[in-house]
């Protein structure tokens, strides 16, 4: 009799690291929310949740067990120091890249995705970024901060510059915000208009996809620190995410899941099935 070890993975994520094509992982770190706080307990909701999903899409009409991923479970991030989370992140995802895997990074709040992006750009110097949300997040600093999820886009801009980041659903931010984006990113506004015509110019360029789950409308999706009205359906998301599959995806993540806002659990099922889509995107 065959015994194996009781540890949890992500359902139809359970091949070893060494045959895996996309790593997951989790980053439960939620040190700078500036609203309401539990986004650290975003991946391991998903991790416990998954199995209320399918491993099969008929999206896509691809299954998880077909394809390689490896789950690599939540990196253990210190509490109190931002810098030092960042720099976990960006050694884990370092490595991943020095062994040719592409991360799927389940957050955690939104500047997790700063950590994950220096790795890739270092290896992808063209790498052009795909940022779904309500949120601007370009402020310069938030209370001071600079190292903000409220300014994690800003500080992607600092190391990518002009037109090399497109936004699509944004639908909240200070003015100073909007004002920036028309010179220096592709900003969509409330929906996905013009994503089509985004996607044949990324042909053939490295595109890493953020993803922060607001994006969602609420009504669909509470369980998040910053809910704003006015946001997406699933099947507009869903969409969206679909006709990804003609860009050549090198890395993405899913942030801002806080599950204790929404008790249903509808809104951790919503994040399951979205990360199961992305994890079809990427292995597949």
């Amino acid at each position: 009799m065959k015994m194996n070890k009781n540890v949890q993975t992500i359902i139809g994520c359970e091949y070893e690291y060494q045959d895996a094509n996309t790593v997951v992982f989790g980053a439960p770190f939620d040190g700078t929310t500036s609203f309401r706080p539990g986004a650290r307990f975003g991946s391991s909701a998903i991790r416990n949740e998954s199995v209320g999903i399918e491993t099969y899409s008929p999206y896509q009409d691809k299954d998880l067990c077909d394809v390689k991923v490896y789950d690599g479970g939540d990196l253990l991030l210190p509490f109190g120091n931002t810098e030092k989370v960042l720099k976990i992140i960006e050694d884990y995802c370092r490595k991943l890249m020095s062994d040719d895997k592409i991360p799927v990074m389940i957050g955690g709040e939104h500047l997790v995705t700063l950590g994950a992006i220096k790795p890739l750009i270092d290896k992808y110097p063209d790498l052009h970024i795909i940022h779904l949300d309500a949120h601007t997040d370009l402020r310069d600093e938030y209370l001071g901060e600079k190292l903000s999820h409220a300014c994690v886009i800003r500080r992607l801009w600092d190391i990518v510059g002009d037109g090399r980041i497109v936004q699509f659903g944004i639908r909240s931010g200070e003015k100073v915000e909007f004002e920036f984006a028309k010179t220096h990113t592709y900003l969509q506004k409330f929906n996905f208009t013009g994503l089509d015509e985004k996607i044949r110019a990324l042909s053939g360029k490295p595109v890493y996809l953020t993803l922060d789950l607001d994006i969602l409308d609420p009504s669909i999706f509470c369980g998040t620190g910053t809910p704003e009205a006015g946001g997406v359906t699933f099947t507009q998301l869903l969409d969206a995410l679909l006709k990804m599959r003609d860009i050549h995806l090198v890395g993405a993540d899913i942030c801002e899941l806080a599950p204790a806002y929404d008790h249903s659990g509808v809104s951790t099922a919503v994040a399951c099935k979205i990360l199961r889509e992305i994890l079809l995107l990427t292995g597949g």
